[in-house]
């Protein structure tokens, strides 16, 4: 099965305020797309949408044909989500933790063993495994979320922020994670950063105030944004596009 992921006419209303407004693009397999954009932009409302997390308004979402709405189920078992916070259940160890995500992903006996200690390799948890989540620095959370989201292997990705409170070596080795599997997968991930755009994504959607503004390569967005201050370059990029930076 090729990995797409097709978004069509996405939107949400909470009473008179528009969350997100009419958004629609697709990836494939390769592709490395990430959301731009500042707080309130309507990145992670949209990642929730997509995920079948939060009920559009109008729109859905098909995660290699499954349509996220009618058919949830067929759709979660093959995708990985990162929400913001990480959430998790604090009193487990890193290790209980990931094995009960093993578990209710379905993963069998005979492989599961060898699939957590994989993932507990990628995003480097063997210092914390006997920790409880609740004592873990952000950085270390952020990593854990990420575990859940890639122990079945996926074929479609969504990280929201996935380097949100990582040192900058952990941010390097998550960046080179993300662009090692981009070849199997469809990854949507959403960041203030234009490095991090630059670093490893194919292509970029800015949002603001709900509606894609700009979808294009990291290329053509650097070409507009001479600054890399991640705020200074934001307001450059919107200017650019001649809309207000909110």
């Amino acid at each position: 099965m090729t990995a797409t992921l097709r978004v069509m006419n996405l939107t949400k209303t909470f009473g008179s305020f528009v969350a997100v407004d009419n958004i629609s693009f697709s990836a494939t397999q390769g592709e490395v797309v990430g959301f731009l954009g500042p707080n309130g932009a309507g990145k992670s409302t949209t990642m929730k949408m997509i995920t079948g997390f939060l009920t559009p308004t109008a729109g859905t979402s098909y995660i290699c044909g499954y349509d996220i709405s009618e058919q949830p189920i067929q759709a979660k078992r093959i995708f990985g989500y990162l929400p913001e916070g990480a959430p998790s259940y604090t009193d487990m160890t890193v290790l209980q933790f990931i094995n009960f995500i093993a578990d209710i992903r379905g993963i069998d006996k005979a492989s599961k063993a060898a699939k957590v200690n994989d993932v507990i390799n990628k995003v480097n948890l063997q210092s914390v495994l006997k920790q409880r989540i609740e004592t873990l620095s952000k950085g270390f959370r952020r990593r854990v979320g990420l575990a859940q989201a890639l122990i079945h292997d996926p074929s479609v990705l969504i990280l929201d922020e996935p380097t949100d409170g990582l040192d900058p070596n952990q941010k390097r080795e998550i960046r080179k994670l993300i662009s090692t599997m981009a070849k199997d997968k469809v990854i949507i991930l959403s960041t203030h950063i234009l490095e991090e755009v630059e670093a490893v994504c194919d292509r970029v959607i800015v949002l603001a105030a709900g509606k894609i503004m700009l979808d294009s390569t990291p290329k053509e967005l650097s070409n507009r944004t001479p600054q890399k201050n991640t705020i200074t370059a934001l307001e450059e990029v919107f200017i650019s596009i001649g809309t207000a930076y909110a």
